[in-house]
């Protein structure tokens, strides 16, 4: 579903992704971990388009970001870091503006706003001015604009960042669900994410992939040890 080889960019003298390769089939959660600066999201927004890369290639669905990259944004949903959206409006409306974005009209618009207020648990404040939510309910918001279109595949940076225990439950209860017929990539500093939700892992560190393996992979190069520590040894070229 994403296929992503050799990809490169590059800022002045800092080489931020470093020809970054790997898959995400249909049915994967791929948690992609990494420090700040790592190049997580560079590579995410590489993939869905918002940047386009120095060197190196992404597909989505058989199609090349650089391309067709509108063609590209139909088949995914997209979740930034921060979930920026329009302060003033309400959420029903600006659901309802990514809804006609992505092509929806009449009936078509409101079904789809339905639905993602209802997988998103939005309806208490379907009403209310975005700039007046919460930090839980604007991230929810964010999410619910990713899957108002029901995508093939789902880029989600920090999905859960601000939201308390239940509700991350709930989201990643939501991704779980989703999962069998997407491929989703997660963007994660929570490690706990990973042992929730996720059955593949890549860590990121300096621009270079270090780590693409499951789990239980994962956890088997230093038996005993906390899934943090395994993270810190990896991106400090202990193991």
């Amino acid at each position: 579903m994403i296929e992503v080889k050799g990809l490169v960019k590059t800022y002045g003298a800092k080489r931020a992704v470093d020809g970054v390769t790997f898959t995400v089939k249909r049915g994967d959660i791929l948690g992609f971990l990494g420090p700040n600066g790592a190049g997580k999201s560079t590579t995410m927004k590489m993939i869905t388009g918002f940047l386009r890369p120095d060197a190196g290639t992404a597909t989505v669905d058989g199609v090349d970001v650089t391309a067709d990259p509108v063609r590209v944004k139909q088949k995914l949903g997209y979740l930034p870091e921060s979930a920026p959206a329009y302060p003033e409006m309400t959420v029903e409306e600006f659901l309802g503006f990514i809804a006609e974005v992505r092509g929806f009209r009449g009936a078509a618009k409101a079904a789809q706003v339905d639905r993602a207020v209802q997988l998103t648990h939005l309806a208490p404040v379907r009403k209310q001015t975005i700039e007046t939510l919460s930090k839980g309910f604007k991230q929810r918001v964010g999410f619910a604009q990713a899957l108002l279109h029901d995508p093939a595949a789902l880029i989600l940076d920090e999905p859960t960042d601000g939201l308390d225990p239940n509700q991350k439950n709930e989201v990643r209860s939501l991704i779980k669900n989703m999962s069998a017929e997407k491929a989703v990539i997660l963007s994660t500093h929570i490690l706990e994410e990973v042992d929730a939700i996720c059955n593949r892992v890549i860590i990121i560190s300096r621009g270079k992939v270090v780590a693409d393996e499951t789990p239980e992979q994962l956890r088997a190069r230093k038996p005993g040890a906390r899934l943090d520590e395994i993270f810190r040894s990896l991106t400090h070229g202990d193991i």
